[in-house]
């Protein structure tokens, strides 16, 4: 009963925080130095009524115009810490989870190719965990979320380059019930 009265201050102080860093992205986002191609579309603060403005009976999770379409988070090198620009992705999901009972999810760690296979496959399950941990503390039960490290074997981009290792630097959001 202890843990459970000291969670709920906790997760709601993490929703504020997560909050009030969500809302200095556009600032920090236009003045950032070079970021994934496809990470840009991601990093962006969901919209008011971004998740709830589809019509009726239809899925956000389907919509490209949704936060929620964006399954990707990016790392910097050798990081496994949420970057601020995907905190609000990640409140995203985890009010989506929150508001779907059914919904789980599959976190899918990845690495560049820099580094030893179990070196990639460590740091990989270190940032899928972190994800999971994120949403946890968003009031995502753990028993929805599944987490798995692919280290550098499911590279998104085929690049020897630091353009291709961004792209391949990042954990990956799967719905696997919905």
């Amino acid at each position: 009963m202890k843990l459970r009265t000291f969670a709920v201050p906790v997760a709601a102080s993490l929703a504020l925080l997560l909050g009030a860093c969500a809302s200095q992205q556009a600032k920090e986002s236009s003045t950032s130095g070079a970021q994934p191609a496809s990470s840009s579309a991601g990093a962006q603060a969901p919209q008011a009524g971004a998740v709830g403005s589809q019509a009726v009976g239809a899925n956000p999770l389907h919509d490209p115009n949704s936060i929620l379409a964006k399954r990707s988070i990016y790392y910097d090198f050798d990081k496994s810490e949420i970057k601020p620009e995907y905190r609000g992705l990640v409140e995203a999901h985890a009010g989506y989870l929150r508001g779907h009972g059914q919904a789980a999810v599959r976190i899918e760690g990845n690495c560049d190719e820099r580094g030893s296979r179990e070196y990639n496959l460590a740091l990989g399950q270190r940032r899928a965990d972190g994800v999971k941990k994120a949403l946890e503390l968003l009031g995502v039960a753990d028993q929805r979320i599944e987490t798995t490290s692919w280290g550098e074997e499911k590279p998104k981009a085929t690049g020897h380059d630091e353009a291709a290792w961004a792209q391949n630097r990042r954990s990956d959001i799967i719905y696997t019930h919905e």
